[in-house]
């Protein structure tokens, strides 16, 4: 338990369980939970969920879903699942590799996947195998494809390098109707970051939405305070 931490997300409405030293979870799977547009009752699967921050988060705000999540680390699939159970949340978490694991048919689904390909050191274990793809990026969309049923829908958080090639493999994967959200540091600043959301089947246009804003003076911006501290939902 020494080599834990306990924090607290959603303004202490989530408490969270994970390794002191690796990969922690930080603004990404909040974020992405804020992204997902599911409503109560209905099947979400998260992709690599880490110790559970982004499916918890999404427990959080949207009560009564049925969540399945699946990790490759085994400790980290165990930790989740404890994480869960800390939180009062009804989650199956599952060991193993996206890959050639079974999925459930599920309504949403929703992965923060490794940012870069494989190839470039970390001296953290940890770091270096959350950081960067043992699955390539197609392995994630087709898996998303597998697993969410007509009119579901696909969300990711990537670094904004990544949006173009990520929209192409939602689109092999069968997704359309993309909607793309810029994440920037500041008002006027390029975004860093990408949150990418894609309907099964989806026939509709693709829509890019307003930038979301972190940081505003020396604080959060309005709305990224509601949905870092508060918990909210993002717009579109």
């Amino acid at each position: 338990m020494d080599e834990e931490t306990e924090d607290g997300l959603l303004g202490g409405a989530v408490r969270l369980r994970q390794p002191r030293r690796g990969f922690r979870a930080a603004l990404d799977p909040v974020l992405l939970a804020a992204f997902v547009p599911a409503r109560p009752g209905e099947a979400v699967l998260e992709l690599g969920c880490g110790s559970g921050a982004a499916f918890l988060c999404l427990a959080a705000r949207v009560p009564g879903l049925r969540v399945a999540a699946i990790e490759q680390d085994p400790a980290l699939a165990a930790l989740a699942q404890r994480n869960a159970a800390l939180n009062g949340v009804a989650a199956s978490v599952l060991a193993a590799d996206l890959r050639g694991a079974p999925l459930p048919r599920v309504r949403h689904g929703l992965a923060n996947p490794p940012y870069w390909p494989a190839g470039t050191a970390s001296p953290d274990p940890a770091r270096r195998q959350a950081a960067h793809e043992a699955a390539a990026l197609a392995d994630w969309t087709a898996a998303l494809g597998r697993a969410v049923v007509p009119r579901g829908t696909a969300s990711l958080v990537l670094p904004a390098a990544r949006w173009g090639e990520a929209a192409a493999l939602l689109r092999q994967s069968g997704f359309g109707a993309l909607a793309l959200l810029p994440v920037a540091p500041r008002e006027g600043e390029p975004a860093k970051r990408v949150l990418l959301r894609g309907v099964k089947a989806g026939r509709g246009p693709d829509r890019v939405l307003p930038p979301l804003v972190l940081h505003a003076g020396t604080g959060w911006a309005p709305l990224a305070a509601a949905v870092l501290a508060g918990g909210a939902a993002l717009p579109g």
